[in-house]
Protein backbone atom coordinates (compact mmCIF):
# COMPACT_ATOMS: atom_id res chain seq x y z
CA UNK A 1 0.00 0.00 0.00
CA UNK A 2 1.41 3.55 -0.83
CA UNK A 3 1.07 6.49 1.13
CA UNK A 4 0.47 9.95 -0.36
CA UNK A 5 1.56 12.41 2.10
CA UNK A 6 -0.27 16.02 0.94
CA UNK A 7 3.42 18.48 1.37
CA UNK A 8 1.88 22.44 0.98
CA UNK A 9 4.11 24.04 -1.49
CA UNK A 10 5.91 26.71 -0.16
CA UNK A 11 5.14 30.34 -1.03
CA UNK A 12 7.80 31.65 -3.27
CA UNK A 13 9.83 34.54 -1.61
CA UNK A 14 9.96 35.93 -5.33
CA UNK A 15 6.37 36.97 -5.66
CA UNK A 16 7.20 39.57 -2.95
CA UNK A 17 9.57 42.04 -4.32
CA UNK A 18 7.34 42.36 -7.35
CA UNK A 19 4.41 43.07 -5.53
CA UNK A 20 6.24 45.56 -3.08
CA UNK A 21 7.36 47.03 -6.84
CA UNK A 22 4.33 47.52 -8.04
CA UNK A 23 3.16 48.89 -5.09
CA UNK A 24 6.12 51.01 -4.19
CA UNK A 25 5.72 52.54 -8.02
CA UNK A 26 2.18 53.44 -7.96
CA UNK A 27 2.21 55.35 -4.20
CA UNK A 28 5.15 57.38 -5.75
CA UNK A 29 3.90 58.02 -8.98
CA UNK A 30 0.54 59.06 -6.91
CA UNK A 31 2.80 60.81 -4.27
CA UNK A 32 4.96 62.43 -6.67
CA UNK A 33 2.23 63.81 -9.31
CA UNK A 34 0.00 65.14 -6.34
CA UNK A 35 3.18 66.41 -4.39
CA UNK A 36 3.78 68.86 -7.88
CA UNK A 37 0.16 69.66 -8.24
CA UNK A 38 -0.50 71.01 -4.89
CA UNK A 39 2.91 72.73 -4.82
CA UNK A 40 2.30 74.45 -8.24
CA UNK A 41 -1.64 75.19 -6.87
CA UNK A 42 -0.54 76.99 -3.92
CA UNK A 43 1.86 79.06 -5.31
CA UNK A 44 -0.67 80.97 -7.36
CA UNK A 45 -2.79 81.77 -3.82
CA UNK A 46 -1.95 84.41 -1.93
CA UNK A 47 0.57 83.82 1.14
CA UNK A 48 0.86 87.58 2.75
CA UNK A 49 -1.85 90.46 3.35
CA UNK A 50 -0.64 93.61 5.09
CA UNK A 51 -1.57 97.22 4.80
CA UNK A 52 0.28 100.60 3.43
CA UNK A 53 -0.37 103.45 4.65
CA UNK A 54 -1.10 105.80 1.80
CA UNK A 55 -2.11 109.84 1.96
CA UNK A 56 -3.52 109.50 5.03
CA UNK A 57 -5.71 106.03 5.07
CA UNK A 58 -4.40 102.24 4.94
CA UNK A 59 -4.20 100.53 1.56
CA UNK A 60 -4.64 96.99 1.70
CA UNK A 61 -1.76 94.61 -0.40
CA UNK A 62 -1.44 91.00 -0.85
CA UNK A 63 1.50 88.53 -1.88
CA UNK A 64 1.01 85.26 -3.71
CA UNK A 65 3.26 82.39 -3.39
CA UNK A 66 5.24 83.86 -6.52
CA UNK A 67 5.69 87.08 -5.11
CA UNK A 68 6.98 85.69 -1.93
CA UNK A 69 9.32 83.12 -3.38
CA UNK A 70 9.89 80.93 -7.04
CA UNK A 71 11.60 78.47 -5.41
CA UNK A 72 8.88 75.84 -4.75
CA UNK A 73 6.87 76.03 -8.26
CA UNK A 74 10.43 75.73 -10.16
CA UNK A 75 11.33 72.85 -7.54
CA UNK A 76 7.90 71.21 -8.50
CA UNK A 77 8.14 71.38 -12.23
CA UNK A 78 12.12 69.92 -11.60
CA UNK A 79 10.34 67.15 -9.57
CA UNK A 80 7.83 66.65 -12.16
CA UNK A 81 10.48 66.07 -14.94
CA UNK A 82 12.67 63.68 -12.67
CA UNK A 83 9.42 61.19 -11.56
CA UNK A 84 8.89 60.85 -15.47
CA UNK A 85 12.91 60.46 -16.11
CA UNK A 86 13.17 58.23 -13.32
CA UNK A 87 11.90 54.94 -15.75
CA UNK A 88 13.90 56.11 -18.72
CA UNK A 89 17.07 55.41 -16.91
CA UNK A 90 18.54 52.26 -14.76
CA UNK A 91 21.20 52.01 -12.04
CA UNK A 92 23.42 54.71 -11.58
CA UNK A 93 21.19 57.22 -13.21
CA UNK A 94 18.15 55.91 -11.49
CA UNK A 95 20.04 56.54 -7.90
CA UNK A 96 21.10 60.22 -9.51
CA UNK A 97 17.54 60.94 -10.98
CA UNK A 98 15.92 59.65 -7.43
CA UNK A 99 18.54 61.69 -5.56
CA UNK A 100 17.13 64.56 -7.60
CA UNK A 101 13.35 64.16 -6.76
CA UNK A 102 14.12 63.94 -3.46
CA UNK A 103 16.65 67.00 -3.25
CA UNK A 104 13.51 69.03 -4.88
CA UNK A 105 10.92 67.95 -2.51
CA UNK A 106 13.03 68.72 0.31
CA UNK A 107 13.83 72.05 -0.91
CA UNK A 108 9.86 72.77 -1.36
CA UNK A 109 9.34 72.36 2.00
CA UNK A 110 12.24 74.85 3.05
CA UNK A 111 11.43 77.43 0.63
CA UNK A 112 7.80 77.34 1.75
CA UNK A 113 8.49 77.04 4.92
CA UNK A 114 10.83 79.92 5.21
CA UNK A 115 7.98 81.99 3.27
CA UNK A 116 6.18 81.72 5.81
CA UNK A 117 7.63 84.32 8.08
CA UNK A 118 8.84 86.59 4.72
CA UNK A 119 7.65 89.95 4.54
CA UNK A 120 9.64 91.62 1.97
CA UNK A 121 7.71 90.81 -0.98
CA UNK A 122 4.98 93.13 0.41
CA UNK A 123 7.58 95.53 1.58
CA UNK A 124 8.72 95.85 -2.05
CA UNK A 125 4.85 96.66 -2.59
CA UNK A 126 4.11 98.91 -0.19
CA UNK A 127 7.71 100.61 -1.32
CA UNK A 128 6.30 101.05 -4.80
CA UNK A 129 2.68 101.81 -3.89
CA UNK A 130 3.83 104.70 -1.27
CA UNK A 131 6.77 106.22 -3.39
CA UNK A 132 8.77 105.95 -0.08
CA UNK A 133 11.81 103.34 -0.42
CA UNK A 134 11.87 102.70 3.21
CA UNK A 135 8.04 102.04 3.24
CA UNK A 136 7.08 98.46 4.98
CA UNK A 137 4.28 97.08 5.45
CA UNK A 138 1.61 97.17 8.54
CA UNK A 139 -0.55 94.48 9.69
CA UNK A 140 1.46 91.69 8.14
CA UNK A 141 -0.33 88.37 7.95
CA UNK A 142 -0.07 84.77 6.43
CA UNK A 143 -2.36 82.21 5.12
CA UNK A 144 -2.03 78.58 5.33
CA UNK A 145 -0.97 78.29 1.40
CA UNK A 146 2.41 78.26 2.27
CA UNK A 147 1.97 75.31 4.28
CA UNK A 148 0.15 73.63 1.66
CA UNK A 149 3.33 74.01 -0.59
CA UNK A 150 5.19 72.41 1.98
CA UNK A 151 2.75 69.43 2.60
CA UNK A 152 3.12 68.95 -1.58
CA UNK A 153 7.56 68.86 -1.30
CA UNK A 154 6.75 66.08 1.56
CA UNK A 155 4.51 64.35 -0.46
CA UNK A 156 7.63 65.13 -3.50
CA UNK A 157 10.00 64.20 -1.27
CA UNK A 158 7.96 60.56 0.02
CA UNK A 159 7.90 59.78 -3.68
CA UNK A 160 11.37 60.57 -3.84
CA UNK A 161 12.60 58.19 -1.10
CA UNK A 162 10.47 55.54 -2.17
CA UNK A 163 12.51 55.66 -5.58
CA UNK A 164 16.09 55.03 -3.97
CA UNK A 165 14.67 52.51 -2.07
CA UNK A 166 12.21 50.30 -4.27
CA UNK A 167 13.47 52.22 -7.62
CA UNK A 168 15.99 49.04 -8.69
CA UNK A 169 12.60 46.87 -8.60
CA UNK A 170 10.98 49.47 -10.79
CA UNK A 171 10.49 48.70 -14.90
CA UNK A 172 11.76 50.77 -17.09
CA UNK A 173 10.31 52.15 -20.45
CA UNK A 174 12.77 51.74 -22.84
CA UNK A 175 13.70 48.11 -21.23
CA UNK A 176 10.75 46.05 -23.71
CA UNK A 177 12.36 48.52 -26.53
CA UNK A 178 15.53 47.65 -26.72
CA UNK A 179 15.33 43.89 -26.21
CA UNK A 180 13.47 44.14 -29.28
CA UNK A 181 16.23 45.49 -30.57
CA UNK A 182 18.77 43.58 -29.13
CA UNK A 183 17.33 40.35 -30.20
CA UNK A 184 18.68 38.32 -33.74
CA UNK A 185 15.72 38.48 -36.30
CA UNK A 186 15.42 34.90 -37.22
CA UNK A 187 16.22 33.76 -40.72
CA UNK A 188 13.26 32.59 -42.29
CA UNK A 189 13.08 28.26 -42.49
CA UNK A 190 13.27 26.86 -46.12
CA UNK A 191 10.24 26.11 -47.75
CA UNK A 192 9.39 22.63 -48.92
CA UNK A 193 8.52 23.02 -52.70
CA UNK A 194 6.80 19.64 -52.54
CA UNK A 195 4.07 20.79 -49.59
CA UNK A 196 2.02 23.50 -51.49
CA UNK A 197 0.90 24.76 -47.98
CA UNK A 198 3.94 25.59 -46.75
CA UNK A 199 4.65 27.57 -49.80
CA UNK A 200 0.93 29.57 -48.77
CA UNK A 201 2.28 30.18 -45.27
CA UNK A 202 5.48 31.59 -46.62
CA UNK A 203 3.63 34.18 -48.99
CA UNK A 204 1.22 35.15 -45.92
CA UNK A 205 4.42 35.87 -44.07
CA UNK A 206 5.71 37.76 -46.84
CA UNK A 207 8.67 35.63 -48.31
CA UNK A 208 9.18 34.34 -51.21
CA UNK A 209 8.96 30.39 -51.32
CA UNK A 210 11.59 29.93 -54.34
CA UNK A 211 14.78 31.26 -52.07
CA UNK A 212 15.56 33.64 -54.42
Amino acid sequence: MEYVTAVPHPRSEAAAPPRSGRRSLAAALLSGAFGAAVALLATRQRWAEGTATVAGGNFPLTATGSDVTGVPAALAVVGLAALVAVFAVRRAGRFAVAALLTLSGAGIVAAALAGVADGSALDEKAAATTGDTSATVQALSHTAWPYAAAAGGVLILLAGLLALRYGPRWPAMSGRYERGMDRPRRSPRPVDPERPEEIWKALDRGEDPTGA
